[in-house]
């Protein structure tokens, strides 16, 4: 009996034994666009008679690629943001490409990215960028390093993007409640300080306020209050919500865990929801099912997925079906809202 390994198939035995290019393989087995049915349907056929599975190394070095992907992203801890990279890194991983996760937690930490961008694209060969507000001149920093870059939530015409209408989906969540018969509603939303200059915030504000304009009822500045975006914050937010001197009989907060907060709040003051306060979320996370929690849904991960396979569509030239596209929501109604008596 022989010692000797076997002989490893390569792309190129793959190739030539499906009469196809090399290029058209590697799209092929890839689903990538631009690839017949039938010549894909025939070198996956060939790829698995032969035995063939795809080397990462050779791959990296042919095509002189670092196979690593940079995400950029606000808030590490953020249920959000964790939702979003697992999606994209599923994708990424799926075809032999790592993550680098890039911790921007400031305006000037997202400056010092901008301004090394030309060594950090010698580090990956792409960048997902989650809720990175971006100026004019950086936009043309990174256009200049000729990056392949994807956004995620803030969409530029330089670049593919993915997000939801942060702005509709607000507007939906107010018309339930108003539907509901509530006219004092309140908003718990925004971050302290800077807030990396996210636009989502500002996006969800101008859905409830439009909300409330359509149906004539006057925003009360007391009824806009910051909520940092965690159960902490909700808390803290509906505690001031309620010594207001006309509190709010409905709440719409920006993420389910301010929701969450708010709900707990309400019940600390020996008040019912919803039967004195109906409390509605944004997210869909998923505690939001365990505590009957009246939500707009988004799917996170589904958006991460997305913005993955158009970093992917960029690295191989591919073209893109949709350069903005934009992922629906829907409303998801449980136990936190009722009916004004």
């Amino acid at each position: 009996m022989s010692d000797a390994a076997p002989s490893l198939v390569t792309i190129e035995d793959v190739a030539a034994h499906a009469g196809v290019s090399v290029a058209t393989v590697s799209r092929a087995l890839r689903g990538l666009p631009n690839v017949a049915p039938t010549t894909r349907d025939k070198v996956r056929a060939v790829a698995l008679q032969l035995g063939y599975r795809a080397d990462p190394n050779a791959s990296r070095l042919g095509a002189r690629r670092t196979r690593t992907i940079g995400v950029g992203v606000p808030l590490l801890g953020s249920w959000y943001f964790s939702q979003v990279v697992a999606g994209a890194e599923a994708v990424f991983a799926a075809e032999g490409y790592d993550v680098l996760l890039l911790a921007i937690g400031s305006a000037a930490a997202r400056h010092r990215m901008v301004e090394g961008s030309g060594p950090l694209h010698r580090r990956v060969d792409g960048l997902l960028l989650v809720d990175l507000r971006l100026d004019p001149d950086e936009v043309d920093t990174f256009a200049r390093t000729g990056a392949s870059i994807v956004t995620v939530g803030d969409s530029y015409p330089a670049f593919p993007s993915v997000a939801i209408d942060d702005r509709r989906a607000a507007t939906m969540a107010v018309n339930h409640l108003l539907n509901l018969g509530h006219r004092d509603i309140a908003l718990i939303g925004d971050l302290p300080g800077e807030a990396l200059e996210f636009t989502v915030p500002g996006l969800r504000r101008a859905g409830y306020r439009q909300a409330l304009d359509a149906a004539g009822i006057p925003v009360r500045l007391d009824f806009d209050v910051a909520g940092n975006f965690d159960v902490a914050g909700g808390h803290e937010a509906m505690v001031r919500l309620l010594a207001t001197p006309r509190p709010p009989t409905a709440v719409f907060a920006m993420s389910d865990e301010m929701a969450i907060g708010a709900i707990r709040a309400v019940r600390d003051h020996g008040l019912g929801v919803p039967g004195d306060v109906s409390i509605v979320g944004f997210d869909d996370h998923e505690l939001a099912e365990a505590v009957g929690l009246t939500t707009v849904r988004q799917p996170v991960a589904q958006v991460g997925a997305f913005a993955a396979r158009a970093a992917l569509h960029l690295l191989d030239d591919a073209p893109l079906a949709v350069r903005h596209l934009v992922v629906e929501t829907s409303l998801v109604v449980r136990g936190t809202t009722q009916r004004r008596v």
